[in-house]
C-alpha cells in the first residue's frame, strides 16, 4: 500500500494529473526491475499486488511524492475481517509482557465508527495472545486497519519514502553537478519537488583533484536511484582552457568570483538549448567567500537565466544529514581541491571590477564551443553509461543509499546492494 501527501491539496483535475504521474512512475520503476504487478489507484491509496512484495519495497520507497508505503494484507472492509486479521498479526509478534496498539481509519464504509473497529479489533487480539496489554501512547507493537468502500487494509509497518510530488509534474530546470556535498543534494531536494533535472558537470581538468570527476559520477548514479526506472542526464563541459586563460590573466583573489560566473554563463547557454528557465545551484549562504552575500550579488548580476539555491538558508550540518539519506555522501572522497583557489580570496568583489575582467578574458566564443563539445552520459537505477557507448561508465560503485526511517529501521533492514 502507498500513502501519498499534499496531493490530497490540489484541485480535482490537478490532482488526477499528479495521480496519474505518480502511478506511471511506479510502473516505470518496477518495470525497469523486470517486476511483474498490478497496481491500482483507489484515489485515498495506491495498492501495488505482487508475488514477492519484498522486491517492492527499496524500490518504491524511493519515488518522490510517496510518503510512505506498508506490505499489506487485503480483506473485507468488515470489523470481522479486519479483527479477525489484527488478532492473526498479534500472534506472529506479540509475547506476554509485552503491549500494543490498533490504529483504526474508517472511510465511507457504514454500520461502525473507527472507535468500534479499534476497540473490536483490541478485544480479539487480547483475546488471541494472553498476558498482552493495551498502550496507546507508547506501544511495543502497532496495528493499522482500514475499512474504506474499496475493501480492508490492514499491516504493521509503515516504510517512510522520501514525499514531494511525483517526479516530472513541474517541468524541467538544469542542475549544476559537482564532487561535492552541496550540490547534489540541492538537486535532489528540486526533484522531489515535481522537477524534471538536467546535470551539467564543469570540468576544470588539470586544476581540479584527481577524483573530483570519479565522484561527480559517483553522485550522478547515486541519485538516479531515486527516480528508478527513469534516465537521467549529465552534460560534461571540458573547461580546462578556459580556466587556463584565468590563471594566467585575472587577479589571483578575484578568481573564485569570475569561476563562479564563468559556470553560470556556461548553464545559461546549456539551458538555452535544451530550453530549460533555470538552473540549480548548492550555494549556501556565508559557506565560502563565493557565497557571501555581497559576491553573489556580484556573481549572479547580468546571468540572463533564472538561478534557485535551495539550499540558501541550510546548516552545514543539515546538508551532510540529507546527503547521508540521499547516499551522496563520502566520508572519504579523496583528493578534490581546486588548483584555481587563490590563499585570501575576495569576499566582496564589485561588479565593475568583475565586469571589466570578463571583458577583458572574453570568453563567450570558447564557451558556446565547450557547451556544444560536451560529453554525455545516462544514468538508469545507479548504472552510468557514457552515450555512444553500451558500456558502464568508469565510476565506482554508489555506496550505501541511505538507512530506512528511524520510524522503521528495527522492522527493516536491507544490505547495501539491495538498497
Amino acid at each position: 500500500m502507498v500513502r501519498f501527501g499534499e496531493l490530497f491539496l490540489k484541485s480535482e483535475p490537478v490532482r488526477r494529473q499528479f495521480m496519474k504521474a505518480l502511478v506511471n512512475n511506479i510502473r516505470a520503476a518496477l518495470s525497469s526491475h523486470q517486476i511483474d504487478c498490478t497496481i491500482e489507484d483507489n484515489r485515498s491509496r495506491i495498492l501495488i499486488i505482487s508475488e514477492d512484495v519484498s522486491l517492492l519495497i527499496p524500490i518504491v520507497r524511493r519515488i518522490f511524492g510517496v510518503v510512505d508505503i506498508a506490505p499489506a494484507i487485503l480483506t473485507e472492509p468488515s470489523i470481522k475481517s479486519l479483527s479477525g486479521i489484527a488478532a492473526y498479526l498479534g500472534t506472529l509478534h506479540l509475547k506476554p509482557g509485552m503491549s500494543f496498539a490498533i490504529r483504526a481509519r474508517r472511510d465511507q464504509v457504514p454500520g461502525f465508527s473507527s472507535q468500534e473497529l479499534g476497540a473490536l479489533a483490541g478485544e480479539a487480539v487480547l483475546n488471541a495472545v494472553s498476558g498482552i496489554h493495551v498502550n496507546l501512547s507508547e506501544p511495543d507493537y502497532e496495528i493499522f486497519l482500514e475499512a474504506r468502500k474499496e475493501g480492508g487494509i490492514a499491516y504493521d509497518t509503515r516504510i517512510c519514502g522520501p514525499g514531494g510530488l511525483p517526479y516530472g509534474t513541474q517541468g524541467a530546470l538544469l542542475a549544476l553537478l559537482s564532487a561535492g556535498i552541496d550540490s547534489p543534494v540541492a538537486a535532489w531536494l528540486m526533484m522531489k519537488r515535481g522537477v524534471k533535472v538536467k546535470f551539467l558537470y564543469i570540468d576544470t581538468g588539470k586544476y581540479a583533484g584527481k577524483d573530483c570527476y570519479t565522484n561527480v559520477l559517483r553522485n550522478f548514479a547515486a541519485l538516479s536511484h531515486w527516480t528508478p526506472g527513469v534516465t537521467l542526464q549529465l552534460s560534461v563541459v571540458h573547461a580546462e582552457a578556459f580556466f587556463d586563460q584565468l590563471m594566467a590573466d585575472a587577479e589571483p583573489r578575484f578568481r573564485c568570483v569570475l569561476c563562479k560566473r564563468a559556470m553560470l554563463r556556461i548553464s545559461a547557454i546549456s539551458a538555452s538549448r535544451h530550453g530549460f528557465p533555470g538552473v540549480i545551484t548548492g550555494d549556501n549562504l556565508g559557506q565560502v567567500a563565493t557565497q557571501t552575500l555581497s559576491n553573489m550579488v556580484t556573481i549572479s548580476s547580468g546571468i540572463n537565466i533564472f538561478i534557485i539555491r535551495p539550499l540558501i538558508g541550510h546548516d552545514k550540518e543539515d546538508i551532510i544529514a540529507l546527503a547521508r539519506r540521499i547516499g551522496t555522501f563520502s566520508q572519504e572522497p579523496g583528493d578534490t581541491s581546486c588548483g584555481v583557489l587563490p590563499p585570501k580570496p575576495a569576499t566582496s568583489a564589485g561588479q565593475d571590477t568583475i565586469m571589466e575582467m570578463e571583458r577583458k578574458l572574453n570568453s563567450d566564443a570558447i564557451f558556446q564551443e565547450m557547451v556544444h563539445s560536451a560529453q554525455r552520459f545516462r544514468a538508469l537505477n545507479g548504472e552510468v553509461t557514457s552515450v555512444g557507448s553500451s558500456h558502464p561508465a568508469k565510476n565506482p560503485n554508489a555506496g550505501p543509499l541511505g538507512a530506512p526511517c528511524d520510524t522503521d529501521e528495527k522492522k527493516v533492514s536491507y544490505k547495501k546492494n539491495e538498497l
